[in-house]
């Protein structure tokens, strides 16, 4: 899965990434429509290939996470992918039966192989964020843990393609009991620039106490000159994750890291607010309305938040955000 960066590409305009309320079908009659993405049980179902629900369920107001390119977008299906694009931006997503595959380590380097075969053969081929979604992330013990499985796998499908440079990435487990491996995401005709947060350790150079194979993403990546791709984001300091068992706690970590990438960005409104938008995901349903409250109260106006159900890859982390930021031009950067 190529992600080389090259210099002297032109960057991409920025996607527009929105949470709406709207009724499928007049979403999809836009031709500028590249995604819509719904969550839960009651989220959409179409045989359109630019949509896709995933078994998340939403903790807040329901809304369709609505992906919007340049017109028009054409789209269609590569054996088990399904695609759409603009010319500029790809949106990709596929879903593997696990038992199918031969477990959740196979169907990871089975999906990152298609995906990567795939991209490779385009003129969008780099990837420029993912979000993986499975059921019962925290299952298993020591390097049996479905994540660490599925991070074996995903480095497996992912090295047949040698990449040099990691895209953002989300990896949250489901509670719906279904062993369906749900991958989507975004590739480009031109190349991101990752960044890293120096609070944290590089996710690909965690010591092996977090299994026998690293994660393989980068903790953001800048999409054209205006947009920042936010990783999954939690309390973790160094390689460590801090404050078990205390939700505020974690909250406030979780921030000051969050706050710690949109400074490495480079950007001079580096601060969340409305020209962000979020997702929350929380391990405990309990917990959903003080998450909201604490995000709202620490971030006014905060352009858009979406919380959803789920684990995160750590059984001792209660919170993750995700999520897209817009950064001021080059011509207003100090």
């Amino acid at each position: 899965m190529s992600t080389a960066l090259n210099p002297s590409a032109a960057p991409a305009a920025a996607l527009s990434i929105r949470y709406e309320h709207g009724e499928l079908a007049a979403l999809l009659a836009a031709d500028d429509v590249l995604a819509v993405i719904g969550f839960g049980s009651s989220g959409p179902r179409s045989p359109d290939p630019r949509v896709l629900r995933v078994g998340l369920e939403p903790l807040s107001k329901t809304l369709l996470e609505v992906w919007r390119g340049r017109a028009p977008v054409h789209s269609g299906r590569d054996g088990e992918l399904r695609w759409s694009s603009d010319g500029e931006h790809v949106y990709f997503a596929i879903e593997l039966d696990e038992a199918a595959c031969g477990g959740i380590d196979a169907a990871a380097e089975q999906a990152y192989a298609c995906i990567g075969t795939f991209l490779a053969a385009r003129e969008t081929p780099h990837v420029l964020r993912l979000w993986n979604y499975l059921d019962a992330i925290n299952l298993g013990d020591g390097d049996d843990e479905r994540y660490r499985r599925f991070c074996d796998g995903r480095a497996r499908g992912m090295n047949a393609h040698v990449p040099t440079r990691y895209p953002a990435a989300t990896a949250i487990g489901r509670h719906d009991g279904v062993r369906t491996l749900q991958i989507y995401g975004l590739a480009a005709r031109h190349p991101g620039t990752p960044v890293e947060n120096p609070r944290q350790v590089s996710a690909w150079r965690y010591p092996r106490q977090y299994g026998p194979t690293a994660p393989t993403f980068a903790r953001g990546m800048r999409s054209g000159v205006d947009q920042l791709l936010i990783s999954g984001t939690a309390a973790v300091v160094g390689h460590a994750s801090r404050h078990a068992g205390d939700l505020d706690a974690q909250l406030d970590e979780t921030l000051a890291n969050l706050d710690s990438l949109l400074q490495q960005a480079g950007a001079s409104n580096a601060a969340l607010g409305t020209r962000s938008l979020l997702k929350a995901y929380v391990r405990h349903e309990a917990d959903a309305a003080h998450v909201a409250d604490v995000l709202h109260a620490r971030l006014p106006g905060l352009g858009g938040l979406l919380l959803l159900g789920g684990d995160i890859c750590r059984s001792e982390l209660l919170v993750e955000v995700d999520g897209v930021h817009q950064l001021d031009p080059p011509n207003r950067l100090r």
